[in-house]
């Protein structure tokens, strides 16, 4: 019994420290992401040759989408300090494009409304780290409709349907909410271990949070 105890302790420790680690990449990162788009947005001639510019915005888009391929598919073959280096660069690129959601809403509605997704992401990462059930059921579902939501909002690029706009908010929220609680639990139980582990599971969650930041300021952000 008193092996058990002691063996036991030590998974816990290690959980503990690995989800300490995904917390403070994640919101290193999100602070990271901050800075960038409040600079960016309180520089006319940055905002300028970014809005200006539909190639230097799509490649600034492909290249954070390039990164979280490469982090997320070739982090066990990066050394830490690579593995880093591109979460950081990808957190401030995010904050470069993030920064022209000042330019369509006011700043009030945009801090008002990181506060709620602070909130209720708190809330689901510690329901599905804490929880006893089992979310793994979750997974398929939260899948298909985090799919459903990129392929209609590639469809409405071209529509510019604000039915489906509004539609697609909510079903982002509903899917990237229920993603903080499947992904938290995942990084805990799938024992996600060492820096990189804790980098791969922060760039998970900061997905996660992005996300339904968005979703919740184009439902609810004021727009100028």
């Amino acid at each position: 019994m008193e092996r058990y105890q002691t063996r036991y302790g030590t998974v816990v420790n290690v959980q503990s420290g690995v989800m300490r680690g995904v917390y403070g990449w994640m919101g290193g990162g999100l602070a990271l992401t901050a800075f960038a788009a409040m600079y960016v947005a309180s520089s006319p001639a940055l905002l300028q040759a970014i809005l200006g510019n539909r190639i230097l915005l799509y490649a600034l888009l492909f290249g954070e989408l390039g990164l979280v391929v490469a982090v997320s598919a070739a982090i066990n073959r990066m050394s830490t300090a690579t593995a880093s280096f591109l979460f950081l660069l990808y957190a401030a690129l995010n904050g470069v494009t993030m920064s022209t959601i000042f330019v369509v809403y006011t700043s009030t509605s945009i801090a008002s409304t990181f506060l709620v997704t602070a909130g209720m992401f708190g809330a689901m990462s510690l329901y599905g780290a804490l929880t006893k059930s089992d979310l793994s059921s979750w997974g398929s579902f939260l899948f298909m409709g985090l799919i459903g939501v990129v392929i209609a909002s590639l469809v409405n690029i071209f529509l510019h349907s604000p039915m489906i706009s509004w539609v697609l908010s909510v079903c982002g929220v509903i899917v990237f909410t229920g993603l903080t609680a499947y992904d938290t639990q995942r990084i805990k139980s799938q024992g996600y271990t060492g820096p990189k582990g804790a980098i791969l599971g922060a760039l998970t969650l900061y997905l996660d949070f992005i996300n339904m930041f968005l979703s919740l300021l184009r439902l609810f952000g004021d727009r100028r």
